[in-house]
This record gives structure tokens, C-alpha cells and sequence, in this order.
């Protein structure tokens, strides 16, 4: 039997997840809403705000769509899974109540106390003038202060010190640099330790662990200059190794699984973790409901399987029986982001070489912020491209996506140049003994 997906979503995610629903077995179609310049020449794209539930639960029962899968977080925030689950039409996503995991860290971090989880010691304001006088009253710097709300990825500062801490929350708080996602913000204990990123597909019931990842957040080479929505991912991590995947999900997913339910939710779709590898172990620094962006341009390349299926059981149910299996090749995703990103940018820039970079063997192109103007790629978003690449190391995998960076120009493009360097450097100690 034939089938139809629709995914929802106009970034380098959603390319990477229509590009693996196309490889999976008897999907006929893709359709996409948005879409970008790059999604629109692998699927179907229909102009509907992706928010506006109504005319796309329309469009799914026109059009036969078996599965829908949600990309980004918003819709999911505002009820996208309700919406079709009462129309009677099967969809890939948490609920909106499942959602506020990601939509408001507060209740998150309740969720986690509540469940035992490991995570940040943390306090929560509403007054500006509260959250001030805490701040002040600090002895230990970083610290890091968090937009409570929806901020694209952005809304998180690592502060190194009281004069910058409380310039975060006058701009979150006061300026409103990030709406209505700072109205209330979380000041958190700086955590020590390598970062990493856990994407897990669950059913409400069991879960599948994914292929661990490794993300860069910060702007610059070296970890440099504010935080972004990802300026690259590499996969596999190798500070995730067998042991400490499986303790992640001891400690933290089926713990927060359990906890939901005793709640009353039932939590089905992404559960996906950024976690802080400390010296007492693995602590939670985020939950976010949806696939990672741009992690996930780094895993699906090397996903072996029907993709479709496997999200289709997480809808339906009976995710226990699904199996995973990985291409052993290594993959590294460099995000090449448009001149003055994460702040302003200019947007309509013509973009080269698209074509020969992915004519490479091994290299995929995943668009971000395109689109098409006259048949011709154009720039439309802070994050432009993603570049991944396959090899047989990190190594030989960054090289090559690196290699085909060289062939792609637009004006002020720009990228970080370390990508995947920690986990190569890890591997490298490894191998010495170290």
C-alpha cells in the first residue's frame, strides 16, 4: 500500500525529514508546509501558516495523508496533535499538554524534581526586581539565565559574571529581546562537564534511543559569541558511549515517561534531551518535544530503515516492535549561516554551487533559510544551509563536508571551521591511552 506523509516546517530539519521519509518503503509522496527553496524540490510544498490548523487538516483528509509529522516546536505548542487527533487523522508529535516540557522550562524543571531527574539547581522569577536581587546575592559565576518561553533556540545565556547576568535578564525581562518567552525566566547553576544531545522516539510506553549527537550552540569557533539555534552537529558522539546512553535512559527518559503518566499525560514523539556529561554523572540541561535542529541533519544520514514506520508505530502504538539500524560511517553537519546572524541579516542573496557540492559522493545539502526566487536558490534565513557529509571516521567525515563547503558562496556566508573537533580529539585520546 501506497502512502502519503506531510511534514510541517520550513528549516534544515524538515528537509533532513522529508529527504528520509522519501527513502523509506511504498511512500508515494511527501508533502511539505512550508517548505523552503531546497524542500520544495523534494516535495510538494502548500503555503499554509503552519499554525493555522484548520485549512491543513483540510488539506491531510483531501489529500489521504497517512502520517503528518511536526517539525518544529510552536505548532506543537499550540495544539497541532489535538487538533488533528480530534479530526481523526494520525500525527507525529506530543499534545500540547506533553508540549509545555518545552514551552515552559519552569514546568519542566518541576517535572524533573518531581521525577527525580538530575538536573541544574535552579530558581524561577516572575519580577525582574526579584530576579535582580538573586542575582546579586551570587557568589559563583557562570550562571546561566533562561527565557521560561518559545525563543527558536536562543533564548539561553551563559553568564559569565554579575554585570552580564543582570544585563541577560533587563533584555529578556525588561527590553523583551525574546517577547513574551521572557515574562518569566529560570536562573540555573552553570553546569561543568561535555555536552551532548539524546533524541529518543517513544509511544508513551517504550522507548527507542536514537543515534547520539553532538551540537555546537554557540556563534563562533571555540565556543565563542551568544548562543544560536546550532551552528553544526556530528554523529556518532563519542562522549556518548553504550554505558552512558543506557544510563540516560534509566535516569532520565523512562523516569520522566513514568512521571508524566502519573500525571495524566501520555507523551508520544520526540523526547529529545540535552544533556551535560558532569563527574557525577548525566544531568538534564533541556527538554525540547521535536527533532534537534541541526542534530538531526546529522543522524538521519545514517538511519538504515523505514522511517516512516517507525514514527508511524510512535502515533499508533507498538513502537516495542521497531528496530533501528545505523550506518557505522560517521556524519558531520555544518551549518553555513547568512553575514550578522544570530542577529540581523540580509535575506534574497543568490546562492552558488549548491549543485556541485551535492553532486558529491556522500554529501547531502539540507536548506534552511531558502528560497526560490525564479527558479534560482536565494537566501531567506539566519541559518542557510547544512552541509553533512558521511566517512568512515569524524575525521574523514568532516574533511569531506568541509570540502564541499569550498564549492558553495553567498554573500557574508560565514561558518564555524571546529566542527566535530571535540569529538575527534576524544577519539584521539582514546586511541592513545589517555
Amino acid at each position: 500500500m501506497k502512502r502519503r506523509a506531510l511534514v510541517i516546517g520550513s528549516g534544515g530539519r524538515e528537509h533532513s525529514l522529508v529527504w528520509a521519509l522519501r527513502n523509506s518503503p511504498d511512500v508515494e509522496t511527501v508533502y511539505a508546509i512550508p517548505g523552503n527553496g531546497g524542500i520544495c524540490q523534494d516535495a510538494h510544498c502548500i503555503f499554509i501558516d503552519p499554525v493555522d490548523f484548520e485549512p491543513i487538516i483540510e488539506f491531510a483528509k483531501q489529500n489521504e495523508i497517512g502520517l503528518t509529522v511536526v517539525g518544529p516546536e510552536l505548532p506543537l505548542s499550540k495544539g497541532i496533535v489535538d487538533a488533528f487527533e480530534s479530526a481523526g487523522l494520525l500525527i507525529f508529535g506530543p499534545n500540547s499538554q506533553a508540549a509545555r516540557l518545552e514551552s515552559s522550562k519552569a514546568w519542566a524543571k518541576d517535572i524533573m524534581h518531581r521525577a527525580g531527574i538530575p538536573t541544574a539547581e535552579s530558581r524561577v522569577f516572575s519580577s525582574y526586581n526579584e530576579a535582580h536581587d538573586y542575582v546579586q546575592s551570587l557568589k559563583r559565576f557562570p550562571v546561566v539565565i533562561k527565557a521560561n518561553g518559545l525563543a527558536a533556540g536562543k533564548g539561553v545565556v551563559i553568564a559569565e559574571d554579575k554585570p552580564n547576568a543582570i544585563m541577560a535578564l533587563s533584555a529578556m525581562m525588561i527590553d523583551k529581546a525574546f517577547g513574551q518567552a521572557g515574562d518569566r525566566v529560570v536562573v540555573e547553576e552553570f553546569l561543568e562537564g561535555e555536552e551532548a544531545s539524546i533524541i529518543a522516539i517513544t509511544d508513551g510506553e517504550y522507548i527507542l534511543t536514537l543515534a547520539s549527537s553532538q551540537d555546537h550552540k554557540r556563534v563562533y569557533d571555540s565556543d565563542k559569541g551568544p548562543n544560536t539555534g546550532g551552528m553544526g552537529a556530528y554523529s556518532n558522539a563519542p562522549v556518548i558511549d553504550y554505558e552512558m546512553s543506557k544510563a540516560v535512559e534509566k535516569r532520565i527518559l523512562f523516569p520522566l515517561l513514568d512521571q508524566l503518566k502519573k500525571e495524566g499525560i501520555v507523551y508520544k514523539g520526540v523526547i529529545y534531551a540535552g544533556i551535560m556529561i558532569t563527574s557525577d554523572g548525566p544531568k538534564v540541561l533541556e527538554f525540547n518535544v521535536r527533532f534537534g535542529d541541526p542534530e538531526t541533519q546529522a543522524i538521519l544520514p545514517r538511519f538504515i530503515g523505514d522511517f516512516y514506520g517507525l514514527l508511524e508505530s510512535s502515533a499508533k502504538g507498538g513502537i516495542n516492535s521497531q528496530s533501528i539500524n545505523w550506518d557505522k560511517r560517521q556524519c558531520v553537519s555544518v551549518v553555513l549561516a547568512s553575514g550578522g546572524y544570530p542577529g540581523k541579516y540580509e535575506k534574497g542573496l543568490p546562492i552558488s554551487g549548491i549543485e556541485q557540492a551535492q553532486s558529491m559522493d556522500d554529501v547531502l545539502i539540507f536548506h534552511a533559510g531558502t528560497a526560490l526566487d525564479q527558479g534560482k536558490i536565494i537566501t531567506n534565513g539566519g541559518r542557510v544551509l547544512n552541509v553533512s557529509a558521511l566517512g568512515n571516521s569524524l575525521l574523514e567525515a568532516k574533511e569531506l563536508a568541509y570540502k564541499a563547503i569550498s564549492l558553495i558562496s553567498f554573500e557574508g556566508m560565514f561558518y564555524r571551521k571546529d566542527i566535530a573537533d571535540k569529538g575527534i580529539q576524544r577519539l584521539q585520546s582514546i586511541s592513545k591511552g589517555e
